[in-house]
């Protein structure tokens, strides 16, 4: 029996599974960082897995979302056009429902309105902050509440006891019925909820479901960490003071992570209300922020910024499929190494499946990857964009 090779391996997968119409787009990374504190747990440690029988230093899927979400970037998901926003808080009726214009009315008219809109989106305890769930709305159901809040306020034209009978009628018609204060909107919960899903206990009917699946990093290789100690010395200390000001202890990690992203192609596209050429947009925009945008606390002090030295990104109609079995036997913390434990355990997975994904590839290794045209960060992202046009056209 010949040799498996790439080469091999690619001449005999017909071209008919090779070139499949896309369902999922499928993107892995490799990212390097070192001295960094990314990702803490409760106790200020940074977060770990194990894996593999060895420890892995860890970074959350809820962090890398966020900062992706967040990042002031020119390829920011808030900068593309048609893209609304979202608040993720527990005081969003407060400070962006009843805002500046409310100061201008009295308490004792207010009060009753702004109970029934906190009972009505954050449950039946939802007057008490600390009883509050953090939900995501967006911003057309924060436009909605606080023309809402307004209407009420001057039906009830400065009257308490009408303020109070008008906010008893709205709540039993908007109760558990989230939904409608969205109905017929392209973004209910703004670009962040047809990215990323919204769950909300109180009303099923408004959750969202997350077309992005985010997996946590994690390390190639077994974890790499050092306990820093360090002293403040007080600059205005006099000759006879003596020893540090302060004394403190903090840990650091360093470490080449493996990071992974499945986009439903058709679940964004029918969160962003059947808009191809918006969700085109935004995976051109997602790529470029997985690859360039880094997570990590300790800014001043660490500086963790880094890029991906590789990326794969791969466009396909079978159930995606992890690459992380690639390192559960640990390797060294080299991006060629990986890369080429990568590319056995993929082309392994293509010899057994065939399910041929179009793949293109950006790193910063000569390593080859099965079946992979490779190609500038700028390039993937024109493919990832691609195939939403792709996935938007009616079946032949």
């Amino acid at each position: 029996m010949p040799e498996l090779t790439t080469v091999n391996l690619i001449n005999r997968c017909p071209r008919s599974l090779r070139m499949t119409e896309p369902r999922f787009l499928q993107i892995h990374f490799l990212a390097p960082y070192a001295a960094a504190l990314l990702n803490r747990d409760d106790s200020g440690l940074a977060k770990r897995l194990p894996y593999g029988g060895s420890l892995r230093t860890r970074i959350s899927s809820q962090c890398l979302k966020r900062h992706w979400r967040l990042a002031d970037d020119p390829h920011s998901l808030h900068r593309i056009a048609g893209s609304d926003l979202a608040y993720r808080s527990r005081e969003t009726i407060d400070r962006k429902v009843f805002g500046d214009w409310s100061q201008d009315h009295d308490d004792a008219v207010l009060k009753p309105i702004r109970e029934a809109m906190l009972t009505a989106i954050y449950g039946d305890k939802g007057v008490e902050k600390k009883s509050r769930q953090t939900l995501l709305l967006g911003a057309v159901e924060v436009d909605y509440l606080e023309a809402e809040a307004k209407r009420l306020v001057i039906d009830a034209a400065g009257d308490a006891k009408a303020s109070a009978e008008l906010a008893k009628e709205w709540h039993k018609a908007h109760k558990a019925n989230l939904k409608a204060l969205s109905e017929g909107a392209k973004l209910p919960g703004g670009l962040t909820a047809a990215l990323f899903g919204r769950m909300i206990t109180s009303d099923p009917k408004a959750n969202i479901e997350a077309p992005v699946h985010v997996a946590h990093a994690f390390t190639v290789h077994a974890e790499e960490s050092e306990s820093d100690y360090f002293v403040a010395a007080d600059d205005l200390a006099r000759d006879e003071d003596s020893g540090a000001d302060t004394i403190q202890e903090t840990e650091l990690t360093s470490g080449l992570y493996y990071g992974y992203v499945v986009v439903d192609l058709r679940g964004l596209i029918d969160n962003l209300g059947g808009d191809a050429d918006l969700a085109g947009e935004v995976l051109h925009n997602l790529i470029y922020l997985i690859a360039e945008v880094s997570p990590g606390a300790k800014l001043g002090s660490t500086a963790p910024y880094s890029r991906a030295s590789f990326m794969l990104v791969e466009a396909g109609d079978r159930q995606p499929r992890s690459l992380a079995e690639a390192f559960r036997e640990k390797c060294a913390a080299n991006t060629s190494m990986a890369i080429g434990k990568l590319a056995e355990h993929l082309a392994s997975l293509d010899a057994a499946y065939a399910t041929g994904e179009d793949r293109r590839v950006m790193t910063l290794s000569n390593a080859d990857i099965p079946g992979a045209e490779r190609g500038s960060l700028a390039e993937l992202a024109s493919f990832a964009r691609g195939r939403a046009a792709k996935e938007a056209e009616p079946a032949a």
